[in-house]
């Protein structure tokens, strides 16, 4: 049998392990380079502009295939954050929904519509093509 001294790793372990006790809950600290990421203010803007409304199943089903499942989730959070005036942390996918034209961004400030834009062509050409099929009778009805 071996004995363990804390601070040591025990070789003859498969795979090696720390024995050091885990740090209890909220006792961790970060790291020295990382940075919280910045706080914006979201605003609504082109109120009357066409589109989806953001609980309209239609955006997490076409929406989610074109820019993913996180980018939608903060794009709604955005929205939502827009109507409650209320400032959020910088989503992570927020450079993703400017370069989609979802979102326009002006320093802390993030401009972002009340409904989700239609797709456009280019978009359409990235569905797959049962979807994009899908899209097309949505759109046509």
């Amino acid at each position: 049998m071996t004995v363990a001294v804390p601070g040591t790793l025990r070789r003859d372990a498969r795979p090696p392990i720390e024995m050091d006790a885990a740090p209890a809950p909220g006792a961790a600290t970060a790291r020295p380079t990382v940075l919280p990421r910045p706080w914006i203010a979201a605003l609504l803007f082109d109120r009357d502009a066409p589109g989806h409304a953001p609980a309209d199943p239609a955006v997490r089903r076409f929406w989610t295939a074109v820019i993913g499942p996180g980018a939608v989730a903060d794009l709604l959070r955005l929205i939502a954050a827009a109507h409650g005036q209320r400032r959020l942390r910088e989503p992570i996918h927020l450079a993703l929904l400017a370069a989609e034209g979802l979102v326009v961004r002006d320093g802390d400030l993030v401009l972002v519509r009340p409904r989700i834009p239609f797709l456009t062509d280019r978009h359409r050409r990235r569905l797959r093509p049962n979807l994009r099929a899908e899209y097309r009778r949505i759109a046509a009805g």
